[in-house]
């Protein structure tokens, strides 16, 4: 089962939904950085659940346990093990769904996949399992911000049909954390609100887009051909749960430009460094970093699992009716935002690593 991520720079995630813990093991992190760990426990806390009405009330405190590569507030160079403990799991919620397939969800392709699957919870499908990644991440972002000043930055473009007109160029962390939704425009942040408050009421669910850009990013991250540093951040973007479209850049928008309209024109600048007049290239051109700010946008897809019945199948084939339980976002974007971030900043962690063994050593 694919439950590891990165090259160098790489991360393994254990644990299910409903499991005792959830946590990653992150190997590669280079020696005697420092690491500030209340800021790993803010970017979980970021993520966690029941942190506000408009997501899941399930109550978990998601505290951090560092169990290794660490001495004092500085790395090792070892593998960095990080855990947090499943207080409020509730397996019987889902006692009716052990043999019940949701619609969407992961439970009948993994029944086929391997013949058998958590009985609780999404098991290695849920979005709890992201916890490791948001830890990680957040470890990457600090190692970016220490060496070259990069910054990540996620927020809420569009819930469900409403969008806000952003600046991204002018978003801040604390305009992000405003708002319980994460969008950095509070006009548009309340409808926003009030519009997974009324699905949820419901007993539905909606999805949306979230958008992010890197700031001071080096140039020369990514390779030619297969590890385009687009193509691994499509991979990291779609590995995350619920997620289905990537953009980088103009995305599809731009196809409706002609090539005299779409390229980015470069300016004079110094000798190694590159400077353009627009991005609609997204900080990325032949896949490799061009120094422009990054930019990408995710699609996430309503949650799968809701209070209404749904027609569906029971692991014998035949016809049902689903009456669902348990505890669940009535819309996954508020607390995707972290993970888009953590997966960000992995990619571009383990693309620093690897990039100083392909710059020129014989100038």
């Amino acid at each position: 089962m694919g439950s590891s991520f990165g090259d160098l720079f790489r991360i393994s995630t254990f644990g299910e939904s409903h499991g005792g813990s959830v946590g990653v093991i992150l190997e590669g992190c280079p020696p005697k950085l420092k690491v500030d760990v209340a800021q790993i426990q803010a970017e979980l806390n970021r993520r966690k659940p029941g942190q506000s009405r408009i997501t899941t009330p399930r109550n978990e405190l998601d505290e951090v346990e560092i169990l290794s590569g660490l001495v004092g507030d500085q790395t090792l160079g070892t593998p960095i093990a990080m855990v947090v403990r499943n207080k409020d799991q509730r397996p019987g919620d889902y006692e009716k769904m052990k043999t019940v397939f949701r619609p969407s969800h992961a439970d009948a392709t993994y029944q086929a996949k391997y013949g058998i699957q958590a009985s609780s919870g999404g098991g290695r499908a849920s979005a709890r399992e992201t916890i490791g990644r948001v830890a990680a991440g957040a470890i990457a972002k600090q190692l970016l911000a220490k060496t070259h000043g990069t910054e990540v930055l996620a927020w809420v473009k569009r819930i469900h049909t409403i969008e806000a007109n952003i600046d991204p160029n002018a978003v801040s962390l604390d305009d992000i954390e405003a708002n319980i939704v994460r969008c950095p425009d509070a006009l548009t942040s309340q409808l926003m609100i009030d519009r997974i408050e009324s699905i949820s009421r419901e007993g539905d669910s909606c999805g949306g887009v979230i958008e992010c850009i890197v700031r001071n990013v080096p140039v020369g991250l990514g390779m030619p051909v297969f590890d385009k540093l687009e193509a691994d951040l499509a991979k990291a973007m779609m590995s995350l749960p619920a997620t289905k479209g990537f953009e980088l850049g103009s995305g599809f928008s731009g196809t409706l430009l002609k090539g005299s309209e779409h390229n980015d024109a470069f300016l004079p600048t110094e000798q190694g460094r590159l400077k353009t007049a627009t991005n609609n290239s997204g900080g990325i051109q032949g896949g490799i970093s061009n120094g422009e700010p990054i930019l990408l946008k995710v699609a996430f897809k309503p949650t799968a699992t809701i209070r209404k019945d749904q027609q569906t199948i029971d692991v014998d084939g035949n016809a049902t009716t689903l009456v669902a339980k348990g505890r669940h976002d009535p819309c996954v974007l508020p607390r995707a935002v972290p993970m888009v971030e953590a997966m960000v900043a992995l990619v571009l962690a383990d693309h620093l690593l690897r990039n100083q063994g392909q710059c020129s050593v014989l100038e």
